[in-house]
């Protein structure tokens, strides 16, 4: 058995990454009325990211293992950081940022430039659209990242030791999350499309020049004082909201459903503070490139270089249990673009078909999570005073001090409530 774990370890982290196809392409009929695909508007690079690279061995035991240093090291305040991006996120921005050609998908000014030519563009009709749906799902957001809050805490729980962590109460509540979660997409594709069926010719024109996935073609724009302004007095969310609307409306209108149904690696199991140590440094910062190795290396060094055979066992054993759930995302996440797409081009999306989808993907996330959470916990009853020195080091956040608890990045001072904590154990 350990000489088998141990090529199991070696053939994982040797693999190349998988090089990209472009993603499936959505079916637009021509002028004689017949199907044909339709890239995203943008212009040929070479990519890394996709689908299959984000479901392979080797990047779920890398970002699994980076969560799993996260976990171990941090606090239950990090765990609950979790960036606003990573949520309704099936309109394709995920996908721009990680293949664009400049490699500035993960420094702010990515967002803040799209962000800032959208509403350059927008006349003050289509503003307040977004305006208006800013102030209306700003408590909804908060409601959402509340519901997470509960179940982070029984991980919590469990990886000190307590006993019991029911994987059939971490599945209905995910559900519940992610149920939500799809009620507050439709509504954004609702008015995302409505919007967007509103363009003149001249708006139309410019977002043309505009290239998927090439932060060079978009004029350099920023927009955040001129929203601050606009949004004074308002929460918090409102502004993030509204920043969030504008650039995925364009990754939406610009991109198709296989750019809509990618993720990267790291999108479920989001409750164990891998955002939080990979982000935190860049917070408050307009010019700050994230590394993209990052998560990749710091995994690889937990993994293979701190922990023992036993140990690694636990962490290897995820990748063969979450395999079917992971699949099952695909489709789920397949199914949803397609429906919200609908609404692009005049039609109705099936709404109670969508939220059937939402709850089903949360009960894979569930699942998914759970396995994460029993294994840390596993891996952290053992752990030697040395290696956690170790962990420490390659967390490599000194200097730094969470929240009690965040709404996605914004850090709260009073206490969270944590009513229901005890649902999640036996």
């Amino acid at each position: 058995m350990k000489t088998r774990s141990i090529l199991l370890l070696s053939t994982l982290l040797a693999v190349a990454p998988v090089m990209s196809q472009e993603p499936p392409q959505q079916p637009r009929p021509d002028r004689k009325g017949e199907t044909r695909e339709r890239p995203p508007r943008r212009e040929t690079v070479a990519q890394k990211y996709s689908i299959e690279q984000a479901v392979s061995d080797r990047a779920q035991l890398h970002t699994i293992a980076f969560s799993g240093l996260a976990f171990i090291t941090g606090d239950f305040g990090a765990s609950t950081f979790i960036p606003p991006g990573k949520v309704c996120d099936y309109f394709g921005f995920q996908y721009m940022r990680d293949i664009d050609a400049a490699q500035k998908g993960h420094n702010p000014m990515f967002l803040n430039r799209v962000a800032g030519n959208v509403f350059h563009v927008l006349d003050d009709k289509q503003e307040a659209l977004f305006s208006a749906l800013a102030e209306e799902q700003a408590p909804q957001l908060e409601e959402l990242a509340k519901l997470r809050l509960p179940m982070i805490k029984a991980f919590w729980l469990h990886l000190g030791g307590k006993a019991g962590l029911s994987k059939e109460a971490t599945v209905r509540h995910t559900a519940k999350i992610f149920e939500k979660d799809m009620e507050l997409s439709i509504r954004r594709a609702e008015v995302m499309a409505q919007v967007h069926n509103s363009l003149d010719a001249g708006q139309k024109d410019y977002f043309a020049k505009m290239k998927f996935g090439d932060f060079n073609t978009w004029p350099e724009m920023d927009e955040r004082d001129k929203l601050k302004r606009g949004g004074k007095g308002k929460s918090k969310l409102f502004n993030v909201a509204n920043m969030t609307y504008a650039s995925e409306y364009f990754s939406w209108t610009a991109g198709n459903i296989g750019a809509d149904t990618y993720f990267c690696p790291e999108r479920h199991g989001t409750y164990f503070g891998g955002f939080y140590m990979k982000d935190m440094p860049a917070m408050g910062k307009r010019d700050f490139d994230i590394s993209t190795a990052v998560t990749g290396d710091s995994g690889e060094a937990f993994v293979e270089k701190v922990l023992t055979e036993e140990q690694r066992r636990h962490i290897l054993a995820i990748l063969d249990k979450q395999k079917s759930a992971l699949q099952e995302t695909i489709k789920v996440r397949r199914e949803i673009s397609t429906e919200l797409r609908k609404l692009l081009t005049g039609g109705e999306p099936n709404k109670a078909k969508l939220m059937t989808l939402g709850r089903r993907y949360g009960e894979f996330d569930g699942e998914m999570s759970w396995y994460y959470a029993t294994a840390f916990a596993a891996v952290n009853q053992t752990l030697t005073a040395d290696q956690r020195a170790a962990l420490v080091k390659l967390r490599n956040l000194d200097g730094y001090a969470s929240a009690p608890y965040y709404i996605y990045s914004q850090a709260m001072k009073d206490e969270p409530d944590l009513a229901g904590v005890e649902t999640f154990f036996k």
